[in-house]
Parts: structure tokens; sequence; C-alpha cells
């Protein structure tokens, strides 16, 4: 590892091509008014290894080229090779995920003399604050964490599921700094009753029938030290696209919950009945979130905390590498906030394991490196597998489990290279 864990380079989160500034600026305003298409010029294209996975690469404001899933609302995902650059996720690689046509918000919408986040429901003293309120009234944190769409690798799956047909890049590692969301909630003096905190941002749906995006969590979460109020990442203002000026983060569970451009909260004294907490986002209520492929749960619970997750990024599948030369694999880790105890590595497809080394950490929320030297003794094609445990002992499956909304997945992702 380099003296800096966050950058193999040494340099650190590579900045934007375009500033926040010059977007927010008469440019970026007049760009809004014009079809998405018209400041997304098309760079490429690839094809993710499964049905219907050609994806066009396309550069968005702030951003350089993504793999354009949907256009309105925008989802962008991030090159996989991305995540061998840096254990932070670069901004102007960071994915995309919106559910609501009108959106994001116009920027005019989000300048600091217009954008508050009110704070109401079942509390003592209703508060509405700019940016600027939360960095004087409240102490500013920082925390590292992974933030992965519920979906992510969700084209894998077999059968195949509804939904966006994801591959491996609807997840990142950012340096997130905001306020505590505790803090505010203090200040507003939660009353007596309230049990759940509700969560709303700017965007809105096209036709009124669509309900809007608000989620829910209990109050004893939304309470925990890690979950904040963010309004930078990586060093600079959030991007536009991933939430600009503010953002919830909350650190191990799945990137529903970060509500972007978040400008509602409101405490409740009741459980929260919206769409996107029921019936959407739920998951078999079973120890693995699974039943038989192509079956239906008899039961459904909301989704939550993040399983274990690992990853080799060093090498893609088809790499060619020579007998007898040292290759060095690496690759990353995490779950959802215990911490990785050990990733063991497998050359022969699982037949044999050796243990990896884990490099520095980030957080227990934040990607975790890890390195193995391997020199392959013989020519023809061999399978490289990783599997990590993180401290309470969850690990992977080595077969995918199945579930009908296409969450969670998590097993072993093999990578098969030719040695010459």
């Amino acid at each position: 590892m380099s003296a800096d864990p966050s950058s193999r380079a040494g340099t650190g989160v590579r900045p934007f091509r375009l500033s926040l500034r010059r977007f927010l600026g008469s440019a970026g305003a007049a760009a809004l008014g014009m079809p998405w298409r018209e400041f997304a010029a098309d760079a490429a294209s690839v094809t993710l290894p499964f049905a219907n996975g050609g994806r066009p690469l396309v550069r968005y404001p702030q951003k350089r080229p993504l793999l354009r899933l949907t256009a309105r609302p925008p989802q962008l995902e991030t090159p996989f090779e991305v995540f061998n650059e840096s254990l932070l996720t670069p901004n102007d690689a960071f994915f995309v995920r919106y559910h609501l046509t009108q959106a994001p918000p116009a920027p005019e919408a989000l300048q600091p003399d217009r954008f508050r986040l009110s704070v109401s429901g079942t509390v003592r003293t209703p508060l509405t604050l700019s940016v600027e309120d939360l960095k004087s009234r409240f102490p500013a944190v920082d925390t590292v964490a992974v933030l992965q769409c519920s979906g992510n690798s969700r084209g894998f799956f077999e059968p195949r599921v509804g939904g966006g047909q994801l591959g491996h890049g609807a997840m990142g590692c950012a340096r997130w700094r905001g306020v505590r969301l505790a803090d505010v909630l203090e200040a507003a003096g939660v009353a007596p009753g309230a049990a759940q905190v509700l969560f709303n941002g700017l965007d809105s749906p096209l036709h009124a029938a669509t309900p809007d995006f608000i989620k829910s969590m209990e109050l004893d979460l939304a309470t925990r030290p890690e979950v904040l109020l963010a309004w930078e990442m990586n060093g600079e203002p959030l991007p536009w696209l991933n939430g600009y000026p503010l953002r919830l983060v909350v650190p191990g569970y799945y990137g529903t919950y970060w509500i972007k451009q978040v400008s509602e909260i409101t405490l409740v004294d009741a459980a929260f009945q919206g769409f996107w907490m029921n019936p959407g986002y739920r998951i078999p209520d079973d120890p693995c979130a699974a039943v038989a492929p192509g079956t239906t749960p008899k039961r459904t619970i909301p989704i939550t905390r993040m399983n274990v997750r690992s990853f080799i990024t060093s090498l893609t599948p088809g790499a060619v590498v020579r007998a007898g030369a040292p290759v060095v694999i690496r690759g990353i880790a995490f779950d959802g906030g215990h911490g990785i105890q050990d990733v063991v590595v497998s050359e022969d497809g699982g037949r044999h394991w050796r243990a990896a080394e884990l490099g520095a950490s980030l957080g227990d929320y934040a990607f975790r490196e890890w390195t193995l030297s391997w020199t392959p003794s013989r020519t023809g094609p061999a399978t490289l597998m990783a599997r990590a445990t993180n401290r309470l002992g969850q690990s992977q499956p080595l077969e995918p489990l199945w579930n009908p909304a296409g969450y969670m997945r998590n097993c072993v992702e093999p990578v098969t290279v030719t040695v010459t």
C-alpha cells in the first residue's frame, strides 16, 4: 500500500472534470433546459457479460464517461476498472441512481440562498435550516463509507428479474463530511411518541399518480452517530448528480436510504407505509434473503444492512498472464459495518484457498484492500476466486442466491484468466 491508503498512486482523489460553480452558472442552467442527450455526448460503448448488457459510455456534468442504463431518470454505472484506481472512488466516476423522472432537481433550486432543510412532525421545535446553518450550528464530522445500490449486480441473476440490469459498478466508497443527524434531531427536540423518521428529497415524479420517493427509518437508527447530513464528498462539494447540496449518509445500509437533495425530515409516531418502504425495497424474510429461483417469498421485510462482498479488481475476465511470472492479485472487500476479518483467495476454481493480506483500514464501513502474490505454474485457463469474512463470521456463498427483486447479490465472483 502507498502512504495514502486511499490511493495507490499516492495522489488521492482526482479533481472534478467540471467544477460545481461552473455548472451551476449560466451555462449549466441553460443546459438543463436541453434534452439529456444534448450534453451527455456518447464516448464509446461496452458490453456487460449478461443478456442485453450493451451500454453506451456517456459524459454527464462533473462526470467522466460512465455506463448509462437510463437517461430519465439518470442511472449511471461506474466502469469496473475504476475500483482498481483507489479505495476512494473519484467523484467524477461515482455511480448515479435516481428513481423519479424529474430528477435531479434543477441547479437553480439548489442554490445556497434558496435551498432549505425542514425538520418537523413530532418535535418540540420545528427547524428550517440552510447548509450554512448546519455548518455554523453543529460540529462537522467525517466518515468513510461504501454507498451501494440494493440492485448492484442484478444483471447477473438467473433466472433474470425485473429492474435495472446493473453490473458490479453501482457502488462506491467516499469520505463524507457533514453533521450528525442526531445533533439536528436533538436541536429540534424529539417529542414523546416519535417512532420513525421520514426523509424526502427535492426530486419529484412526472405524474401525480407516481409515489414520491420517501424513505423511513427507526428513530434508533436515525440517531446513531455515524448517520450524517453531508455536504461534502472526498473533500469537494457533493456533485450535482450525487445529491448537491445535501444528502443523507447511512453507513452500512443500502443506498435506498441515502436520500439525495434531502429537504424534508419528518418525525412520526407510527410506522410509515409509503410505496418505497412497502411494497418497494422488500426482501424475503429469512436469514439469507433468498427463495428458490422463480418462486415468491411468503413474507418480506424492508432491505436494510449490506452483506459481505469482495471483488478481484486487478484482473478482469479474459486477462492474460504469464506462467512463472509473479502476479499480484488485488481486490476490495466490505460489509455493513462489522468490519472485514479476512479474505481468502483460490487460484484453481475453489479447490484450494490461501489467505490474502489485508491493507490499511479506512474504517469499518469502507472498502478494505487485499492482496495476494500468485505465480501461475500451468498454462491454460485459471479461475480465480476471492471470499471475504467479517468479524461476525458472515461470509459469501460460493453459488448465487436468488430473490425476485434482484437485491443483495453477494456470492463469490469468479474471474477466469488465461495463463500462457
